[in-house]
């Protein structure tokens, strides 16, 4: 069954690598839940990473999104949403914070490469952002990147429910917010409606991908 089901989503996708002014957001966002639903049925990232995809993409790549997301080990985008070289332009870094470098970076790919769709991933049990939720310290050069989650996670403090995934979920926001809202490109192309970011949180255990409850499927 986990290789039917391998074998199914590399034939779906078989054809996707085009340049991405060929893919709509809606079209992308579908890609990469199909392909989380693949790792979650099979239990297996379906990845195209064989000698041959890697000669196809030497010369030139097209992304279908960029994922910023957490450097936390356990999750790898390409792996978990079953994508394989060259299609993901992946961004990462501690509590999938947003700053200069990081905005930089995905207009990079959206004015270079055309990529129609940024996902800013967010997964349960987020050391980084627990650390935010400790009134402790942080150490060394974690003062600015807590500091950051702090602020993000400020308006959730006290609501009921678990208040880490709380956090985790309005970390998120705040740096999806902070995208869509950052000139002069992303803006920009939001508003000619050549780019859509969104919000999603990984599960650990599950492997599941979830977008976030204000995010509206294309």
């Amino acid at each position: 069954m986990r290789l039917a089901a391998c074998l199914f989503f590399s034939f779906a996708v078989a054809h996707a690598d085009a340049p991405q002014s060929r893919l709509s957001t809606g079209e992308a966002l579908h890609r990469l839940l199909a392909g989380n639903a693949a790792f979650v049925a099979g239990g297996a990232s379906c990845a195209r990473q064989t000698p041959s995809r890697r000669t196809d993409v030497a010369a030139a790549q097209h992304p279908i999104a960029v994922v910023v997301g957490c450097a936390d080990s356990r999750v790898s985008p390409e792996a978990l949403f079953g994508q394989g070289l060259g299609d993901l332009f992946v961004v990462r870094v501690a509590g999938n914070v947003i700053d200069d470098d990081i905005v930089g970076s995905v207009e990079y790919a959206v004015s270079h490469f055309g990529v129609p769709l940024v996902i800013v991933l967010g997964h349960s049990r987020c050391g980084a952002v627990e650390a935010a939720l400790s009134p402790a310290p942080p150490p060394g050069h974690l003062v600015g990147l807590i500091g950051r989650i702090r602020l993000a996670v400020a308006g959730v403090r006290g609501h009921s429910g678990d208040a880490l995934d709380n956090a985790i979920r309005a970390n998120v926001a705040a740096s999806v917010q902070k995208l869509q809202t950052a000139p002069p490109t992303l803006d920009s192309a939001i508003r000619r409606g050549r780019l859509r970011i969104v919000g999603a949180r990984y599960d650990l255990d599950s492997g599941a991908v979830e977008l976030l409850p204000d995010v509206v499927d294309p």
